[in-house]
């Protein structure tokens, strides 16, 4: 049966900003080198946009704009701006040589922003949406406007400014939640409110940047794309200023599991998710929580015996996705205190034991203790106790404990513990009366148990020969 056509509508556009947003996160900055290799990663892997830098900011950062530019084949290239013409042409110049480009062009529309950091009041703004969006125009047709700090902007002032800036050529819109401040319903409403108040709304796409301040980046970006938004600006990992952006491999696979509520879909090739986590990672010296979704080292591991049992079973039992998917080779199990026989058995046989009975049992017990010991057991670990096991495992008699007590004067007497198969069976002489017991005298061969007069071998000898052949 073959699957229904995907939607033009329906497709979401991912606008990578990892290379300027997700570097400006304090100490994330990458090298040159560095910046051009997650960029090949990004075109390769699907993403639509790319925003390579902010030209302006330093001649590293409009070089390796440049060379980006020069490189990519598949997508488009983004430079930022701000409003003055100095940005701007600055960035068309770093754009200059990519085969598809874009300007992205921004000022501060909400009151605490036009107030205190551009010091400039509502109309004057307004007019600088016009010049701005006008002037990037006329270097490339692809031109993008953003709102900073939309979210927080007066709603009518909002409708002016957006619907100026389509009609001065802006092809994009973006409406941002600078500050991470909004939440899912709130956004939602702003998005739609907003696409029904411009009267030329439907001439350009509309956009979504949410950042991640009280932990609803994704939410607020799937929210919008529900509202009619076709656009997501995220970054890999989810770095970038303070708390972070919406992370890219969430975004893209909660429209990928979900797609019953969430109908659309992307361009990205999600096997290559885990790879870009972890050049990212490593370009930016910024490790991957443990616990983060997607691409986290535990998203796919699982230690609960609950949870392990029922992965054994069936791996849907507690994952909603393949590990495949993704691009990691497999689920683990991770063996710890948690874990339990199913888990141990299977992660034994994976390593080739078959322990059963009491080797399995003595090997559970043992690995239990060390888990309880230890943080993490290391397969070296389990073979170190799989292999002890093995190594007794030809012992069916093992001397527990031996006790003899021998002089000139008194009885002597001898008492040794064996472990015969598992049994503890108990085992005790008295020379003075019966040559050594039962445990030593029935290995003479001399004389009945108990004839002491009658016994030619004398005492010592019968001592000696009764606890060898006995311990055999």
């Amino acid at each position: 049966m073959t699957a229904p056509a995907k939607s033009e509508q329906d497709r979401v556009v991912i606008f990578d900003t990892t290379l300027r947003d997700g570097e400006q996160c304090p100490g994330a900055t990458m090298t040159h080198e560095e910046k051009l290799e997650v960029a090949e990663l990004l075109d390769q892997m699907g993403v639509d946009i790319i925003e390579a830098g902010f030209p302006i900011a330093s001649e590293g950062d409009f070089a390796a704009v440049r060379e980006i530019a020069k490189r990519t084949r598949n997508a488009v290239v983004c430079g930022l701006s701000r409003a003055s013409f100095k940005d701007i042409d600055r960035c068309a110049e770093a754009i200059e040589p990519a085969e598809k480009k874009r300007i992205h062009t921004f000022i501060s529309t909400s009151p605490v922003h036009m107030k205190y950091k551009l010091q400039k009041e509502p109309h004057e703004v307004y007019e600088m949406v016009i010049a701005q969006v006008t002037r990037a125009r006329s270097y490339t047709n692809d031109v993008e406007w953003s709102c900073e700090d939309g979210t927080r902007t007066e709603p009518d002032f909002l409708c002016r400014c957006v619907e100026a800036a389509i009609n001065a050529g802006a092809t994009t819109i973006n409406i941002p939640d600078t500050v991470g401040y909004t939440v899912p319903e709130e956004y939602f409403a702003l998005i739609k409110m907003v696409r029904d108040r411009v009267p030329n709304s439907d001439r350009a796409r509309f956009s979504a940047h949410c950042h991640d301040d009280l932990g609803m980046a994704v939410a607020n970006s799937l929210a919008g794309v529900r509202a009619g938004i076709r656009q997501i600006e995220c970054t890999i990992n989810g770095i970038g200023e303070r708390a972070g952006n919406a992370s890219l491999e969430e975004v893209v696979m909660a429209m990928k599991v979900r797609n019953d509520v969430l109908p659309y879909w992307t361009n990205i090739d999600s096997t290559l998710l885990t790879r870009a986590s972890k050049l990212v990672a490593a370009a930016t010296s910024f490790p991957v929580q443990y616990n983060k979704a997607i691409v986290g080292r535990n998203a796919f591991a699982h230690e609960s015996g609950i949870h392990q049992d029922g992965m054994l079973k069936h791996t849907q039992t507690y994952e909603i996705m393949t590990p495949e998917s993704v691009g990691v080779k497999q689920s683990s199990l991770v063996m710890g205190k948690h874990s339990g026989r199913h888990a141990f058995v299977h992660k034994l046989q994976e390593m080739g034991y078959q322990l059963a009975g009491n080797q399995l049992e003595d090997a559970f017990v043992r690995f239990k203790a060390l888990a309880d010991r230890k943080k993490h057991v290391y397969d070296e670990d389990l073979e170190a106790l799989v292999d002890e096991e093995i190594a007794h495992a030809q012992n069916r008699v093992k001397l527990v404990s031996l006790t003899v007590i021998a002089g000139t004067m008194g009885p002597q007497s001898a008492t040794a513990t064996l472990d015969i198969d598992g049994a503890l069976p108990g085992a005790r002489g008295d020379a003075g009366h019966r040559r050594a017991g039962r445990g030593v005298g029935a290995a003479c061969r001399e004389r009945p148990l108990g004839d002491r007069q009658g016994c030619r071998s004398g005492y010592a000898r019968c001592f000696r020969q009764g606890l060898s052949r006995r311990a055999q």
